[in-house]
């Protein structure tokens, strides 16, 4: 890997060799442009890898917004997945374009935590630099960085991708 950008509050930008062979590959996705931006990256980087993107609904709680609104369907897993499928058929949309096919996984709690639980299942996690941009500050005050969490904490290396 090489460092492409000094470390900006503790996050490292990496970039990976493109001759290096990833067999599976993790890309977490929301509907940013930095995670499209992630999906490319793996999509253009690693064209034999098996690719699954992952979107994570938050878990209801008050401060959660659009979280909050599943708290109320009788079945989560379900209101989960409906979620989530905007986000897939852009995923879907994009590896077509890359004539890919990929695999899809639905995750409910805390992104980050989501990610890390999942991640050393992969040899790589691809993922944007920063989520939806709803009130950045507020978001980053509640949850923390994505990026910067999972960089830290994955046991398998991370591509952080802007």
């Amino acid at each position: 890997m090489i460092e492409s950008e000094p470390a900006a509050a503790g996050v490292r930008w990496l970039d990976a060799l493109t001759s290096t062979m990833l067999s599976t590959i993790l890309v977490p996705m929301d509907d940013s442009e930095h995670a499209a931006n992630a999906l490319e990256y793996a999509l253009e980087n690693h064209p034999d890898a098996e690719i699954t993107v992952l979107h994570v609904v938050g878990v209801p709680s008050m401060m959660m917004g659009e979280a909050t609104a599943l708290a109320l369907e009788s079945n989560l897993q379900e209101a989960a997945e409906a979620h989530a499928e905007p986000t897939f058929d852009r995923a879907r949309q994009l590896a077509k374009e890359h004539d890919h096919e990929i695999e899809t996984v639905v995750g409910i709690g805390h992104p980050a935590r989501n990610i890390l639980d999942r991640s050393s299942d992969y040899e790589t996690v691809v993922l944007g630099a920063h989520g939806e941009d709803w009130s950045r500050a507020t978001r980053q005050f509640l949850v923390g960085n994505v990026a910067e969490t999972v960089s830290k904490r994955a046991p398998v290396p991370v591509i952080i991708v802007r």
